[in-house]
């Protein structure tokens, strides 16, 4: 179900197009590569990571990925190859880096991509497992296990792994570091049988009214993956290549389709040349042109038909400027009386009580004192009833 290989130099691989290609890199392989561990008898244990590209690309062709989780595990190459590569042989470049002594070894896989039979399958099913990250899905063992359980349910004459993706390339979010949580993978499976009465209870209205309620729904072969997989019932996708309908359709020609024009005539090479003169005045002449008229308009109102403050003053009566003049004059003497008197307390800022007896302070005239000649503002000269607040006197005079 799966191609396995180990890393060698220059080493030819012959997937088939449509089914999981798996090629391991083992870190026990490279360090022959690198010099020996500074001390005798000791176990080399360098972190090594691997960087893999295309030849002649910084990049890997768009169906094949790589992983290593740290630089003590061993990286692995996977993916399924297009029938667009059948024929083409496509070269990795391998290089290994030693992140102890800074030295590199580089190998090349040449990947010779084949054509399978029956491809591509015509029922296929996706499978998210909850419990597996994408390197351990890949090892042959799990992976082996996992299209027992899946033929056991299903049943088919044929069943290939077609491709694995991590959930982490589908949008997920990386887990937290408790409990040992996995990110999840999706497996990718074809076979050339229908799909089981298992497969399909997925699709019963009850059951798509659970995931719906972010409830398990009930599957009946589940017991058959939960010993070693917890599968994600409600995000199975199944898909019936059977039944796909073309999408092709022909076009109807009617009012809204231009009438057939004939084959298109490119213009010719030979173009002939082309005075701009005419398109810079018009551009560029007028306009300015137009502005600097506009300008010399402006200046002449601005600056030779100014009117002073002597033409300003003939043309006003004299008893509007012996006003405005007074006006003047007036406010000025206001403003220099403002700036030198006293500003004396008003009468309602005076207190009501006294402030060391506490006693009520009588008011300064009687109930038949005529207070309309009385001023409004009173200085403190004119205040007869204001009580002075003693000072503190100096320890000295005791």
């Amino acid at each position: 179900y799966t191609i396995l290989s180990k890393v060698h130099s220059d080493r030819n691989v012959y997937p088939s197009a449509g089914v999981l290609f798996v090629h391991v890199l083992e870190r026990e392989y490279f360090k022959g590569e690198f010099p020996p561990y500074p001390k005798p008898g000791e176990i080399s244990n360098d972190p090594i990571t691997f960087n893999t590209n295309l030849m002649g690309y910084p990049d890997r062709p768009g169906w094949l990925r790589y992983i290593q989780r740290t630089p003590y595990s061993d990286g692995v190459l996977y993916g399924s190859p297009t029938l667009e590569n059948v024929g083409k042989p496509t070269i990795i470049e391998i290089t290994a880096y030693n992140r102890r002594t800074f030295e590199t070894a580089r190998h090349n896989l040449i990947i010779n991509i084949m054509s399978a039979e029956d491809f591509p399958l015509p029922y296929q099913a996706e499978f998210f497992i909850r419990n597996m990250n994408v390197e351990e899905m890949l090892a042959s063992e799990v992976l082996g296990d996992f299209l027992g359980a899946v033929k056991n349910v299903w049943q088919p004459e044929r069943l290939n792994a077609i491709n694995i993706t991590s959930a982490l390339d589908r949008g997920g979010r990386v887990p937290l570091p408790i409990n040992d949580m996995k990110e999840g993978v999706y497996v990718m499976v074809g076979a050339d049988v229908p799909f089981s009465s298992c497969l399909r209870e997925v699709e019963n209205p009850q059951n798509q009214l659970r995931c719906s309620q972010e409830m398990e729904p009930l599957i009946t072969c589940d017991k058959k993956f939960r010993t070693q997989f917890h599968i994600d019932w409600c995000k199975i996708s199944l898909v019936d290549n059977t039944k796909q309908v073309s999408t092709f359709q022909e076009v109807i020609r009617g009012e809204g389709i231009l009438p057939d024009g004939g084959e298109y005539k490119p213009p010719s090479d030979t173009l002939k040349s082309r005075d701009y003169y005419s398109d810079f005045l018009i551009t560029l002449a007028v306009p300015s042109a137009v502005a600097l008229v506009l300008f010399l308009i402006l200046a002449y109102i601005m600056c030779c038909r100014r009117e002073g403050v002597e033409k300003r003053n003939m043309q006003t009566p004299d008893i509007q400027l012996v006003h405005h003049s007074a006006i003047q004059k007036s406010t000025k003497e206001l403003r220099d009386m403002s700036k030198n008197r006293e500003i004396a307390w008003p009468l309602s800022t005076l207190p009501v009580f006294h402030p060391v007896t506490g006693e009520i302070v009588p008011p300064l005239h009687g109930d038949t004192y005529d207070n309309t000649s009385m001023p409004l503002m009173q200085t403190q000269q004119n205040l007869p009833h204001q009580t002075q607040i003693p000072q503190q006197q100096t320890a000295g005079q005791y």
